[in-house]
């Protein structure tokens, strides 16, 4: 290492080393030297969302923490694989690298102007096995962007609604398909119908549907914590119409 461990100015190989250290197989930490892809994987998805939450509170300290987890999340994996003889750090790099690199034919290239994000990310699907217009859409996404993402890809080829309309129908169809459901898996399966129809119907209206339930939950949060401020006794002791006139008060409060 260049640097003490804690030292300002630490670079992405000073990290790296001490991945190594920590997973050396003899001297190591116990908990990281027997970490693997798919026990650390939970943790790089939790980091990325806390860089996202550090972005939404612009809170320029905590976002510097968040990043540097992140990027410990990085170097995690690339250490793993190292280990397997798969790839390196620096060929995470390389490959980051080039991809920008060819994804901006305008800006390194002798293009004139870009042919669009989508279209370079589609061009370089095109050369995998898998064909379809779903292909690469991963598995580990929130349940709501992947369905966005989905539809989108979908929509690409022609199979969508040509306006919001035929979503909000679908909706309709949805409510009264659960509603006629029989068992606890039938209406498990129509509920997922339901949900996947309300994301189609947000992304018709230009709402990204990740986003609008993220802060429809931090607006009950917050006005759920202010019922609670407000009430001269617990919660589980009033009635229906008790919690109601409490969730209005501070409805208008906040």
């Amino acid at each position: 290492m260049t640097q003490t461990e804690g030292a300002p100015h630490a670079s992405l190989d000073d990290l790296v080393a001490v991945m190594r250290r920590l997973r050396d197989p003899e001297t190591g930490c116990e908990w990281d030297r027997v970490q693997t892809f798919e026990t650390i994987a939970p943790y790089t998805i939790e980091e990325a969302y806390e860089v996202a939450d550090a972005i939404r509170r612009s809170d320029m300290a905590d976002l510097k923490d968040e990043l540097g987890d992140l990027q410990l999340q990085v170097v995690y994996h690339a250490r793993i694989a190292e280990e397997l003889g798969a790839f390196d750090i620096d060929d995470v790099m390389a490959s980051i690298t080039a991809k920008m690199i060819r994804r901006h034919p305008h800006i390194f290239g002798d293009q004139a102007e870009s042919p669009g994000w989508e279209a370079l990310k589609a061009e370089e699907r095109g050369r995998h096995e898998d064909k379809s217009a779903l292909a690469h859409v991963a598995q580990a996404l929130p349940a709501l962007k992947r369905a966005d993402k989905l539809q989108k890809r979908a929509a690409r080829v022609g199979f969508d609604w040509p306006d919001a309309s035929g979503p909000r129908a679908k909706i309709i169809e949805e409510l009264a398909e659960i509603d006629a459901a029989t068992s606890d898996e039938e209406r498990a399966a129509e509920v997922g119908d339901l949900l996947f129809s309300v994301v189609n119907y947000a992304r018709h209206l230009g709402v990204d549907p990740e986003t609008a339930l993220r802060e429809a939950a931090n607006r009950f949060e917050t006005r759920f914590r202010k019922v609670e401020e407000i009430s001269d006794k617990p919660l589980s002791d009033m009635d229906i119409d008790g919690l109601e006139a409490l969730w209005q008060t501070a409805k208008r409060a906040l």
